[in-house]
């Protein structure tokens, strides 16, 4: 399966508003907010992630299809990660794959990451791309 990210194009936002107000999909992040309820705060959200310049935001595509997004975000010193992949995606290592080449993306480490503590497939993806535990939250740190 190909796994690929690009720029964010406004044909992707039906298919982000479709996948983030999935139940199952709500349940496993175990977080949610006002935009995976109410299509205009979604709007606003995004409208304020794509003016933001420190965002890196790309779209996730396995074998050309929309399957999720992936950002990077916050201050500096406090970089985090976040990824969302739909429901219909998921077991397929699309999440590893894309979040792989985010991180690529972004020079400043540490990064930091959440992920619900019962999620362990998004634990296993950090994981996998080199996250650690520190403290709560993992966290990927400058190798040796």
């Amino acid at each position: 399966m190909g796994i690929s990210l690009r720029e964010l194009e406004d044909s992707d936002l039906p298919i982000f508003w479709q996948q983030l107000t999935d139940s199952v999909l709500q349940q496993m992040a175990a977080v949610t907010r006002k935009y995976h309820y109410d299509r205009g705060h979604f709007d606003q959200h995004w409208t304020k992630v794509r003016s933001d310049p420190s965002v890196i935001v790309r779209t996730v595509l396995a074998d050309g299809a929309v399957a999720g997004h992936a950002a990077v975000f916050g201050p500096p010193s406090e970089r985090e990660v976040t990824y969302v992949v739909g429901r219909a995606h998921w077991g397929q290592g699309i999440a590893t794959a894309a979040l792989a080449e985010l991180i690529k993306l972004e020079p400043a480490r540490p990064l930091h990451a959440d992920a619900a503590a019962d999620n362990a497939g998004s634990l296993r993806v950090l994981e996998k791309c080199g996250f650690h535990r520190h403290r709560k939250e993992p966290v990927l740190r400058p190798g040796p």
